[in-house]
């Protein structure tokens, strides 16, 4: 985070605007907004500013700067075409230790004006850290039409019977999860409808009807997918606004787990071979534990929770004690990751099958059913494999694959940080041992990994050939 996002309270507070152009008149017009005392240095003003002037909405100071006009100011904003002036509010601003902004140049301000989508009292503030105003402006587009204008009105509300639901609730669970439901239901519709009367009557006859105990607790299992965030589910992502607390896995990339609420709290239960953080018993007690107490927890796996992640396993515990729970599938790491290494799992050319293994070594071997991995025309995906790859390669070639069966390793797949192995069941493991590949990784082996060099899309980095 290159900069702090903060708020200031601006009412009736002397700020300092140094030009008289178009700029700095959209400054003045935005601290206006905020309530703000504005005092405008400049020679002379445009229009705009000379109406403003006029009426008494702002001070004008008909003179070049002097450092002396930022005495008693509590914000200074640079806005000429001047750049030795803009350098010397800078600095002037600086050494007071007041908050200076210069309109764009970064280099010269202790803070940066964001671009502002206004629901007041809502306001949502996007910022490119000075690297793209133009693609901070294109967000906020995007936002107006995501964020209706009655939610500032909605906010109201809250802000009116804030008081009252906090009597009613002692409990704080009780409370959010309160404000949750009225937020995002009947009531909220009904204020964006301007039905304001028969909103008000709801809340109240559901704040009668609510009771002051513990709230009850819930699981969501949750696939994080691959590992790129755009590949989450939508009901994923309000899941993951909603938890209490998540419990997450080793695979879950840290770009997810950021999306997380921010307050809620975070336990890690990864697994790296010979390393369980937490064995799966554990996490299963864990998640009864925690819901038990009334929590709503948020189990986060990576890729889906049902394929080689123990969703079933975990669910089946939160069964036996009644405890609710829902599921999310997420986008499992055979088919996202092939697809971002341009790898088609099944292709009417070269695979009309495909199988799904876990390559986990028990007694230095790998307990696979090998003749039915060695048929034609099938494409192998193997899970967690890379420890195990010499014995699985030489396994699939002594069971009738021809030792020059194209095979890959994605390592980091969907990430920025993906790489690419090719090769063939002969060469893939001394490549591998080469380049030092590490997990997370999973193993493609068949004719279908021909096709990666000709629709390989995604390029984070340079695939390294065989």
């Amino acid at each position: 985070m290159d900069y702090l996002p903060i708020f200031l309270d601006l009412k009736q507070r002397n700020c300092l605007i140094v030009g008289g152009g178009g700029v700095a008149a959209r400054k003045t017009a935005l601290l206006l907004k905020a309530g703000a005392c504005i005092n405008l240095v400049a020679p002379a003003l445009n229009d705009e500013l000379s109406r403003l002037s006029k009426t008494g909405g702002i001070v004008h100071i008909p003179a070049t700067f002097d450092p002396d006009h930022l005495h008693g100011m509590a914000l200074a904003i640079a806005a000429t075409d001047d750049h030795s002036t803009n350098q010397a509010v800078s600095l002037a601003a600086r050494q007071a230790g007041i908050p200076v902004n210069v309109v764009d140049n970064p280099a010269l301000c202790t803070f940066i004006m964001p671009s502002i989508l206004d629901r007041s009292p809502i306001l949502v503030a996007i910022s490119s850290g000075g690297a793209s105003p133009v693609l901070a402006r294109m967000l906020r587009a995007r936002l107006e039409t995501l964020v209706p204008a009655a939610y500032g009105k909605l906010a109201d509300y809250a802000a009116r019977f804030r008081e009252q639901v906090k009597q009613h609730f002692t409990h704080s669970e009780r409370r959010r999860l309160f404000w949750e439901r009225m937020l995002q239901g009947p009531f909220a519709e009904m204020v964006f409808s301007g039905k304001e009367q028969a909103a008000e009557r709801y809340l109240l006859a559901a704040l009668t009807q609510e009771h002051d105990s513990p709230p009850s607790g819930e699981v969501y299992l949750v696939g994080a997918g691959p590992g790129d965030p755009d590949l989450l589910a939508f009901r994923a992502m309000r899941l993951m606004q909603q938890a209490d607390v998540v419990v997450y896995d080793r695979l879950v990339a840290p770009a997810i787990l950021d999306m997380v609420r921010r307050d809620a709290a975070r336990i890690y239960a990864g697994k790296a071979r010979n390393q369980h953080t937490m064995p799966q018993a554990s996490i299963n007690a864990l998640l009864v534990k925690l819901a038990l107490e009334g929590k709503r927890v948020l189990r986060l796996k990576g890729g889906d929770p049902f394929i080689f992640g123990r969703g079933g396993e975990e669910i089946e515990t939160l069964s036996q004690y009644r405890i609710p729970f829902q599921v999310v599938p997420g986008i499992t790491a055979a088919s996202g990751v092939a697809c971002y290494a341009g790898i088609p799992l099944t292709h009417r050319d070269y695979a009309q099958s495909c199988i799904f293994v876990t390559g986990h070594l028990k007694d230095h071997s790998i307990d696979l059913d090998w003749a039915a991995l060695a048929r034609p025309n099938q494409t192998i995906v193997v899970y967690m494999g890379l420890l195990g790859l010499e014995e699985l390669c030489r396994q699939l070639i002594a069971h009738g694959l021809p030792a020059t069966m194209p095979a890959a390793i994605v390592q980091q797949g969907t990430t920025p940080n993906q790489r690419v192995l090719t090769g063939t069941l002969s060469t893939l493991p001394a490549n591998a041992a080469a380049t030092q590949l590490k997990p997370p990784t999973l193993i493609i082996i068949g004719e279908v990994v021909t096709l990666h060099q000709k629709l390989a899309w995604f390029h984070p980095g340079t695939d390294t050939p065989s």
